[in-house]
């Protein structure tokens, strides 16, 4: 990433047990960052459910497979 600083910070909160809800759910006011890496990084990436933005995101997703269904 960028700022040595900002790196340390982010993987002090994405070790942080207290940040991931039922172990699966990243949630994170603080963390700016809207995708951040699954607690196993093999596995992919995740949403930082604490930014409103990933809310929007999974809205969005949402309507468009509503939209594809329901003109298929």
């Amino acid at each position: 990433m960028g700022n040595p600083g900002n790196d340390r910070q982010y993987d002090f909160w994405h070790k942080d047990p207290n940040n991931w809800k039922g172990g699966v759910f990243y949630f994170n006011k603080k963390d700016p960052r809207v995708s951040v890496p699954k607690r196993n990084p093999m596995l992919g990436w995740t949403l930082n459910f604490g930014n409103p933005l990933s809310w929007l995101i999974l809205a969005s997703i949402a309507v468009l497979i509503a939209l594809s269904l329901r003109y298929l």
